[in-house]
């Protein structure tokens, strides 16, 4: 039987990643904790590897060796909204992920950070989209699933024509406050939204929002 802890992903990112650009959202203190280092310290063995102010940079090889004992590692195909690198026309970067799931066979996905604000919408239609799972498949010889992050200021956007595409929707919750009073409701209206579709709550350990 499944355990609760084969269920709980770290969503990881380069350490100090959230201190850049001058600590936009005031996170004390200094963070050196690595990827790695994160699901040692929960006892996790799930992680979304993904790109935030364009770091890491491809080759991802040392990334990927450096969690190549966890049992799953999702890895993103387009990064954080401040990265810009992902944003750009080609395919640099999903040609480098598959290059590491042919190497390492515990990359079981592929996801999208940041994405639906509008901005993102533009840049990349569901055709752009469809293009890139046909990629992936093409490419690696066998799909892998495409993970989008939906955020609770996203509800009421037009999003739904994505969904189709994409196999595992995980929703954040941006302002601390809105875990108690909001939440059952908006995790109501995304199963709802997304039937046939695997879903993970993101577990945020700051309050971004305030």
């Amino acid at each position: 039987m499944r355990q609760f802890c084969d269920r709980v992903w770290l969503w990881g990112q380069n350490a100090g990643s959230h201190h850049t650009r001058n600590n936009h959202y005031q996170l004390p203190g200094v963070n050196r904790m690595t990827p790695r280092e994160g699901l040692e310290y929960f006892g996790i063995s799930r992680c979304c590897r993904v790109v935030m102010a364009n770091l890491p940079e491809p080759p991802f090889d040392a990334e990927s060796e450096d969690l190549a004992l966890a049992d799953e590692v999702v890895w993103s195909v387009i990064g954080s909204g401040g990265s810009t690198r992902t944003n750009q026309e080609g395919w640099s970067e999903v040609d480098e992920v598959i290059r590491q799931a042919k190497m390492y066979p515990n990359v079981t996905g592929v996801i999208m950070d940041d994405f639906f604000s509008e901005t993102r919408r533009q840049l990349f239609p569901p055709s752009r989209i469809q293009a890139l799972k046909d990629r992936i498949r093409t490419g690696l010889g066998r799909p892998l699933p495409l993970w989008v992050v939906w955020y609770e200021r996203e509800l009421d956007s037009p999003v739904d024509v994505y969904f189709p595409m994409c196999d595992v929707i995980t929703f954040w919750t941006w302002y601390g406050e809105h875990l108690f009073d909001d939440l059952p409701k908006n995790l109501d209206r995304v199963i709802e939204r997304t039937p046939g579709k695997r879903r993970l709550a993101g577990c945020y350990l700051y309050d971004y929002g305030n």
